[in-house]
């Protein structure tokens, strides 16, 4: 009896081993294939945005590259599958100044365009993106300020010339890259900006982000699926009752 009870009891563990295992490889699959979470740790795309927003990114909108690979083993070069992001899709990609660094940003600038900000407008082959003021901005400080700080903030809705609308915040009237050179794409690269246009260091800066390779991109932002208040923390599950913005869960990025 001994020795069954044994038997059994060692093909049980096997059986959980086999589980966990495959359990394992599905969750790859779809990490590497089709979506990966990540969370948002600064304010540069708000208000769209939010520090402490867990969001799901489809891997498969822009094909794969070896970034697409958990720990990016360099196994080959450029794209498998790949397609160009559209104007406005948020992205994932990777800092093409330090690769082992995920970005968030929205794409402006598509290869062979020319990008300025003239006095905070933003200009694209150089017609003015429209653009309308909306009512002030009220939340969480955007301006880096004081963290948790409740601020307003002037804002406004831009248009792209393929018809994307989203919102943008204007934390100054003459900030420091609200006037900027003319930045012409490279083919095979795109221009990165933050909604919070501030407070984000994007493809205007050349010596930090700049334009981006298309190899680098992630994949793109699709679904809020949790998020909780600037400062919180997830795992403290018993502050969530106050703590968690449940108005946010399953809210499509645009």
């Amino acid at each position: 009896m001994s020795v069954t009870s044994g038997t059994k009891t060692e093909s049980g563990v096997g059986e959980t081993i086999r589980v966990v295992i495959h359990a394992l490889l599905i969750a790859l699959v779809i990490r590497t294939f089709l979506f990966q979470p990540f969370n948002i740790p600064s304010g540069s795309m708000k208000a769209t945005l939010l520090v402490g927003d867990y969001l799901f990114v489809s891997k498969y909108s822009y094909g794969y590259s070896h970034y697409s690979i958990p720990f990016s083993p360099p196994l080959f070069s450029g794209r498998i599958w790949g397609s160009d992001p559209n104007r406005g899709d948020i992205v994932v990609f990777r800092l093409p100044k330090d690769d082992s660094t995920d970005y968030i940003k929205r794409v402006i600038g598509l290869p062979g365009d020319r990008i300025q900000m003239r006095d905070g407008l933003l200009y694209i082959n150089d017609t003015p993106v429209e653009r309308q003021r909306m009512s002030e901005y009220v939340g969480e400080d955007p301006c880096g300020a004081e963290s948790g700080a409740i601020s307003r903030v002037k804002r406004w809705k831009e248009t792209l010339p393929n018809g994307v609308s989203y919102e943008t915040l204007d934390c100054a009237d003459n900030g420091y890259m609200d006037n900027t050179n003319v930045y012409t794409v490279p083919a095979g690269h795109f221009f990165m900006m933050g909604d919070n246009r501030d407070n984000s260091t994007d493809s205007r800066f050349l010596g930090q982000v700049g334009y981006v390779p298309q190899e680098n991109l992630i994949g793109r932002a699709q679904m809020i699926f949790f998020s909780i208040a600037e400062g919180e923390h997830a795992w403290m599950f018993w502050r969530w009752p106050w703590a968690v913005r449940w108005n946010r869960f399953f809210k499509i990025v645009r």
